[in-house]
């Protein structure tokens, strides 16, 4: 469960593991704007510190929210009443096409709040990592909850 009660402090919990294909980083060119050519032009990054286009760090970000959002059951995503922000988000590593990651997160904080639907705020300590260990997103989460 994900309510305010279930959780305690120090808990933790990895999704599932999704691999990030051209196709990804195509569409969200086109749905964000973001034609940047780090992530669109392989010629011309080619020659650079990185050899290759980068996955969008809010692709990244994106992602993320879908993998963490995947990984509860209907009854606990009902018990997530909003996202509430985000906190010392930081882009520690480049992503690239073909990368497959995964979400690492902890319970760091609970704070009673008053609402009507709602317990409290759980704050998260949340890293996007890489099938081979690499830190390459790291943030904390705010979530309203029951």
């Amino acid at each position: 469960m994900t309510t305010f009660e279930s959780l305690s402090v120090g808990d933790t919990y990895e999704t599932a593991r999704r691999t990030v294909t051209e196709a990804d980083v195509t569409n969200f060119a086109g749905v964000s704007g973001d034609f940047n050519h780090h992530h669109t032009d392989a010629e011309r990054m080619a020659g650079t510190e990185y050899g290759e286009r980068i996955v969008h760090g809010a692709f990244v970000f994106s992602a993320m929210t879908g993998l963490l959002w995947q990984s509860r059951s209907p009854a606990e995503r009902d018990d997530v009443i909003a996202f509430y922000g985000v906190d010392s988000l930081r882009f520690t590593a480049p992503t690239s096409i073909g990368d497959t990651i995964h979400v690492a997160v902890e319970v760091l904080e609970k704070t009673e709040r008053e609402h009507p639907r709602a317990s409290g705020t759980i704050r998260y300590g949340v890293t996007v990592e890489t099938a081979e260990g690499e830190t390459v997103l790291a943030c904390e989460l705010l979530s309203l909850v029951r």
